[in-house]
């Protein structure tokens, strides 16, 4: 698998063999360097992030065996996001390293460079990911569960990334301080509701007071990864491109309820009524969409046979 993943691409496997080295030396840190960050261990967000980059430059370059449209595009492809990944991680350990801030930091006229730089490389690697999912709607597949699978978990993802965005415009209380011609240390959040850097789940840092962007923005960018496997399943048992469907749009609905949650400044971890109607809502519509999707193929099984 290393072999055909280097073939496929070179620079992402070597990036995910780097980052999973990074994100060793990073968890190791948490317990070597006593310094937090915002209350947290100053390593965490290195190593969470090494360790996604691993998981998505390996996805990426595993998902390019199976595009043979644009080769030239996908060759840079390549390249865009393996060097995107090396230079934000960098910019992030160096300043866990600096004991600061890498996101929102408006603190200090280098902190907010490395940053406005972070927004520009995060935005060409959205461009290119679009890219890439484009390359597999025009690319061919002999067997259409498995093709529709990469493509709808491919769109996911893409949607999942673009959620990040909604972290950046400052936040009210930031906005009335740019009102007023002062530039407030954070520009942005993650937190909805509270100030980021309150008390977070063990392992992921994510609010258990208040409405969290990274719950969503996190499903969403593994979408690729979840379809894919699902996918796989579907096509085991001899499914159809319609249960692949239901299973996407349930996931991606899913996504939606816990970004609609965020927004409302509401913890993952304590849904109020709305949101646990609608979880409802979304469980039993999820259970009869699987159901008749699966009697469907079923059904079309018995005729084909």
């Amino acid at each position: 698998m290393i072999k055909k993943l280097w073939t496929e691409s070179a620079p992402l496997t070597a990036v995910a063999a780097l980052m999973l080295v990074v994100f060793v030396v990073s968890a190791a840190a948490i317990y070597l360097d006593p310094r937090t960050i915002a209350g947290f261990p100053a390593w965490l967000k290195p190593a969470k992030f090494a360790i996604s980059t691993a998981i998505y430059s390996a996805t990426m370059a595993w998902l390019f065996q199976y595009i043979r449209v644009w080769p030239r595009f996908i060759r840079a492809s390549g390249w865009i996001v393996a060097i995107v990944f090396v230079a934000e991680v960098a910019i992030i350990d160096v300043q866990a390293a600096r004991g600061t801030t890498s996101h929102f930091n408006a603190s200090t006229p280098l902190n907010q460079v490395l940053f406005s730089m972070m927004g520009v490389m995060i935005g060409v690697l959205w461009v290119t990911s679009a890219g890439v999912l484009a390359a597999l709607f025009r690319q061919k597949f002999s067997d259409p569960v498995w093709g529709w699978s990469l493509r709808l978990g491919m769109l996911i993802t893409v949607l999942g990334s673009a959620s990040g965005g909604l972290m950046i415009p400052p936040t009210p209380e930031q906005m009335a301080q740019l009102r007023t011609h002062q530039i407030p240390p954070v520009v942005g959040a993650h937190t909805v509701g509270a100030p980021d850097g309150g008390p977070g789940l063990p392992g992921v840092g994510w609010s258990r007071e208040h409405g969290d962007l990274r719950v969503p923005h996190f499903l969403g960018m593994h979408g690729i990864q979840v379809i894919a496997f699902l996918g796989w399943l579907i096509w085991r048992r001899r499914g159809t491109v319609r249960l692949v469907f239901t299973v996407a749009a349930s996931y991606l609905s899913f996504a939606g309820i816990l970004l609609w949650q965020a927004l409302r400044g509401q913890s993952v971890i304590e849904p109020d009524q709305a949101t646990l109607i609608a979880l409802g809502i979304w469980l039993a519509a999820t259970a009869a969409a699987v159901l008749w999707s699966s009697r469907r193929s079923a059904e079309t099984s018995m005729v084909t046979a």
